[in-house]
């Protein structure tokens, strides 16, 4: 099973790249701003389970790769660092500039919480994200691996669900805040950046034992 120190690191890394200003929170600013925190928790929860798909996904296929082949397994691993590098470099040179859009036209709660799944359902980089993020911190000695991944995915969705959620509730105060000190956006996107890079060269090193 997992460890707390797994747990622990995953949390983390997850939290720094969950305020990281992308689309997904942007969208759940941007409604609590134009409609009031009922349409930004909304979205928030929207997103959140959304990525439930994901992990079911990401579970099926990484455990059924890891069955047939612990080699392929690895491949597949060694090709998300990869990948998580790429994606930290890009948002070192990006810096994720926060841009606040204008407000959007008012729709229903429920509407904006079908369509916020949807909206991350749809996402393919979101599943390429999931594929890549979660083997770094599978550890094959403990075994089930599947169950690790599980955990890891349960543990993502509820801290999307959280971290969305205080932004939804906060998101006068964010956008306006936001708006005021763009480079605060651009600070996180570099952290966030360098966490990508060296979770990614990690597995550069050779593992002892």
């Amino acid at each position: 099973m997992i460890t707390l120190s797994q747990l622990a690191l995953f949390s983390a890394a997850s939290l720094l790249l969950i305020f990281t200003p992308g689309p997904d929170i942007i969208y759940v600013m941007t409604r609590g701003m134009a409609q009031g925190r009922g349409a930004a928790l909304a979205a928030a929860a929207g997103f959140s389970l959304g990525n439930l798909v994901h992990t079911f996904f990401a579970v099926v296929g990484l455990s059924a790769l890891l069955t047939s082949s612990a080699t392929a397994f690895q491949l597949v691993k060694y090709a998300g660092a990869v990948y998580l590098v790429y994606l930290g470099i890009k948002m070192l040179r990006s810096g994720s500039p926060v841009s606040v859009p204008g407000a959007a036209p008012t729709l229903q709660n429920g509407v904006i919480f079908r369509q916020s799944i949807i909206a991350n359902i749809l996402n393919p980089k979101v599943a390429v994200f999931f594929l890549a993020f979660f083997p770094q911190f599978v550890d094959h000695s403990r075994g089930h691996a599947a169950w690790q991944m599980l955990t890891l995915g349960c543990t993502f969705v509820v801290l999307t669900a959280i971290g969305f959620g205080l932004v939804g509730i906060c998101s006068g105060w964010i956008g306006g805040f936001l708006q005021r000190a763009p480079r605060i956006g651009s600070r996180i996107g570099h952290f966030a950046g360098g966490i990508l890079i060296a979770l990614g060269l990690r597995l550069a090193w050779p593992e002892r034992g």
